[in-house]
């Protein structure tokens, strides 16, 4: 855990992320960005930022539920961000007390959901998650927790990074059934680990 007074400012992208993190650790700052920082301007966050929420798996033998604690984050301009390294062992350490499988590698930042062969190029460069917020974040100390919900072997349409668009689209309407499962499961995750980092 991390023990010192940071003033810290966690940044969800959904409701849903916001929700539960709020729920397991409501003494935290957090702001909800919207998803690709849509609501928010980055440099307001504060000097210290800890992003929490969902993940895309890039990886075949990485599984929806893992969490992904980054040492580094590849923006959308392709920049490299550093990820602090006392607030990202807190959090993988939390993490593994908690029984939950860890990785430690590359997180890539993109403008658009990563679907299909995308996945495997972003994975052959070493890269173990996608989001699209972390990469966006100019504090001098950032990290990341991210839970891994979509999958190359579970695929999600873009039409979820628009929700209210699927009630007209029958073909995802079975993807709906299994987010309302997993989505909530992965985001409680996420704000669990942060809670027993940083509270």
């Amino acid at each position: 855990m991390v023990t010192s007074p940071l003033r810290v400012t966690v940044v969800t992208a959904t409701a849903l992320e916001t929700s539960a993190v709020r729920r397991a650790a409501p003494q935290l700052r957090v702001v909800e960005s919207g998803i690709a920082m849509a609501r928010v301007a980055a440099r307001e966050l504060g000097d210290v930022v800890v992003t929490c929420g969902l993940a895309g798996g890039l990886r075949t033998d990485i599984p929806t539920g893992t969490v992904v604690v980054p040492q580094r984050v590849t923006a959308p301009d392709g920049a490299t961000l550093e990820c602090d390294p006392m607030l990202s062992e807190a959090l993988a350490r939390a993490a593994g007390e908690h029984g939950m499988r860890v990785e430690r590698g590359m997180l890539v930042t993109s403008a658009q959901l990563i679907r299909g062969a995308q996945r495997r190029l972003w994975a052959d460069r070493g890269f173990v998650a996608a989001d699209m917020e972390t990469g966006l974040i100019p504090a001098k100390r950032l990290a990341a927790v991210r839970v891994i919900l979509d999958t190359p072997q579970r695929e999600l349409s873009e039409v979820w990074l628009h929700p209210a668009t699927a009630l007209v689209r029958p073909d995802v309407w079975p993807q709906a059934l299994w987010l309302a499962r997993q989505g909530p499961r992965c985001a409680r995750l996420a704000a669990e680990v942060l809670a027993a980092a940083l509270g």
